[in-house]
């Protein structure tokens, strides 16, 4: 295992907040071979993959996930290294699973704000230990750095989801969920915190932490990032009122089994 990546203080911001920044902790290596993963993802995307700016003639919004078991650079750093290293001591665990890795790409002069939300409801998966470990590719200034609101308030909540494209909600009722804040409420908010970023650089966010980033319209460069999202090994699979993103199938999971399957590695200290 590396040296610890992670301090006590990371740690206390994570809990605390539900989001912190790690510095300077992902290889040079690692960038170069993710970067050649993404574009060789983008010319050959997955069966759920997404362009969001796809009839317009504004920069592309490109969206995957769950393709680590076709480019070896997802997987590999996915499963060894620093990013599950990360993952574990920031879920203060010894063993967990990676649940999927999630590319988006914001080319210059795309004039669509990627939206307020938490990424819980849109999984089929309950876990409350857990982490989003938000690893960008190019420089991210803070004019379209990812923002995250830092209080827990809301973490005990459930709300319905918007849709990306047009930030509708998914259904208008169901049962135990409530319906998403007003973009403008959230925007005023003063627990707010933005992540300036540098290709090294970690943004660790938990599933229930809300989180939005702003559009590329005024900016030359491109705003690539991967997401590796990690679960502690006391995760249950789990049905929504709507279908999941991803929409993986149960296959032989049921509501409330643990996540053992292939689909979901297991990630230890041992391995790293």
């Amino acid at each position: 295992m590396q040296n610890n990546l992670v301090t006590t203080g990371d740690v206390e911001k994570y809990r605390r907040d539900g989001v912190v920044v790690l510095r300077s902790v992902v290889s040079d290596q690692a960038l170069g071979e993710l970067a050649i993963a993404v574009e060789q993802n983008m010319q050959s995307p997955g069966p759920w993959a997404n362009e969001y700016a796809a009839n317009s003639k504004q920069g592309r919004f490109f969206d995957d996930y769950v393709n680590w078991s076709r480019f070896d650079a997802y997987k590999n750093h996915a499963l060894t290294g620093a990013l599950p290293q990360i993952a574990l001591e920031l879920m203060q665990t010894t063993s967990g699973r990676f649940f999927h890795e999630h590319v988006l790409v914001k080319e210059a002069g795309n004039n669509q704000v990627t939206p307020w939300h938490n990424d819980d409801p849109y999984y089929g998966v309950n876990s409350s230990n857990n982490v989003s470990l938000w690893v960008p590719l190019d420089p991210i200034p803070e004019k379209i750095a990812l923002r995250t609101i830092k209080s827990r308030r809301d973490f005990d909540k459930n709300f319905i989801p918007r849709r990306f494209v047009d930030q509708t909600a998914y259904v208008n009722d169901a049962r135990g969920y409530e319906q998403f804040p007003e973009p403008q409420l959230l925007d005023e908010s003063t627990d707010i915190e933005s992540f300036a970023a540098m290709p090294g650089d970690i943004v660790a966010f938990h599933f229930r932490t809300l989180h939005s980033a702003p559009a590329t319209t005024d900016y030359e460069g491109r705003r690539r990032g991967i997401s590796f999202r990690y679960v502690d090994t006391d995760a249950v699979w789990a049905t929504r009122p709507w279908k999941t993103s991803p929409p993986l199938e149960p296959n032989s999971l049921r509501p409330g089994d643990l996540l053992t399957d292939e689909r979901f590695p297991l990630i230890s200290a041992s391995q790293n």
